[in-house]
């Protein structure tokens, strides 16, 4: 009996080790949706809970023209909400993710649409930290596309 009970406990910890995998993964999108909305949203308060800046935080954007923007990261903490996102709204897909004890990073794609209807495109990157139990993001790099 006590065989069978190792072997079935074996057995289990993969399942266990992919449960938690797979619960970490949900908070770190239901994050990165916050943050998102946040920014849209003009809510400086709700966006700053999403990051921990980090001496080694880096935030850098690189425009659909060609150029690169080395954002500072106290600004994601610190917004005046007047240079914050204006509304609309976005959509993030084709999360990819590797998570690894109290790090992770992840790449999704996301499709930002204007209170006018305009819609910009990009990959991201995202460098996340586990702080005190909870995610938050400490770095990111966002590439600007044209869509065909």
């Amino acid at each position: 009996m006590e065989r069978k009970l190792s072997f079935f406990l074996l057995l289990m910890i993969p399942f266990l080790a992919y449960s938690q995998k797979t619960d970490e993964s949900a908070k770190i999108i239901s994050l990165l949706e916050k943050e998102s909305a946040t920014w849209r949203a003009g809510d400086g308060k709700g966006h700053a809970e999403c990051w921990h800046i980090q001496p080694y935080s880096r935030i850098l954007i690189s425009t659909a023209t060609g150029t690169t923007i080395d954002v500072p990261p106290a600004l994601m903490t610190n917004t005046d909400t007047k240079n914050m996102g204006n509304g609309g709204s976005s959509v993030n897909t084709n999360y990819k993710m590797s998570i690894n004890k109290n790090n992770a990073w992840v790449s999704h794609n996301e499709v930002s649409t204007a209170k006018d209807g305009t819609k910009s495109y990009s990959y991201e990157i995202r460098i996340l930290e586990k702080i005190k139990g909870k995610w938050k993001l400490v770095g990111q790099s966002i590439h600007v596309y044209k869509s065909e």
